[in-house]
């Protein structure tokens, strides 16, 4: 693998690994609160997450573009055309994906072991932890399938990012430049590459996941 690829690979690896990392701050939360608690619009935010699965990136990657642009409202970070506006915009792009995936584990977990974890004493967050770890098979797979959808995604790392080479240039974005510029040998190695990662994390997932 030539240095150009190698150091590719790495930063897409980074910067979705991070997006995954910061998604999940606010994710398991969320999750945790539409799988175990029952409140008025409980459905209807479980629904808007649902719907928002299939967002397009382009549409997502234009509104931030319009919000860190220097006449934009957060113009003022000066975070457009750099990794922390990709990592925002995939983070973002990714968290219906851990959502509804996760809420959808949590809720198929047997309701009474939150109740029996607090007869043996522990405290709410202890019993939200257990319900949690019962249900982490469908965790691990959610964080894969998001990690997929934002390694594999191209208008958010493009119209934020600027693919601007050695600081934003990622797979996705050098796959499309080489396919413009006729680079088709190094467009080829890019695709097979991503779908190794994506395939191989699959793969790797169902195998463990195996009883």
């Amino acid at each position: 693998m030539s240095e150009q690829l190698f150091d590719l690979v790495v930063r897409s690896l980074w910067i979705s690994g991070t997006a995954l990392l910061l998604a999940l701050t606010w994710s398991l939360p969320l999750s945790l609160l539409l799988g175990l608690k029952k409140f008025r619009g409980r459905k209807i935010l479980i629904s808007a997450f649902n719907s928002l699965l299939g967002i397009p990136t382009v549409a997502l990657g234009l509104t931030l573009y319009l919000l860190f642009s220097h006449a934009g409202p957060l113009g003022f970070l000066g975070i457009l055309y750099t990794p922390v506006a990709i990592i925002i915009g995939q983070a973002l792009l990714i968290t219906p994906i851990i959502v509804s995936l996760l809420t959808s584990a949590i809720e198929s977990v047997d309701p009474n072991l939150k109740d029996l974890a607090k007869t043996l004493g522990a405290s709410e967050r202890q019993a939200s932890l257990a319900i949690l770890g019962e249900a982490k098979k469908g965790g691990i797979l959610a964080g894969v399938a998001a990690f997929n959808r934002a390694i594999s995604e191209l208008g958010i790392a493009l119209m934020v990012g600027g693919n601007l080479a050695g600081a934003t240039r990622v797979m996705s974005t050098e796959i499309a430049r080489g396919v413009t510029t006729g680079e088709m040998a190094l467009s080829i190695q890019l695709t097979i590459i991503l779908l190794l990662i994506v395939f191989g994390l699959t793969v790797l997932v169902n195998l463990a996941g195996k009883d």
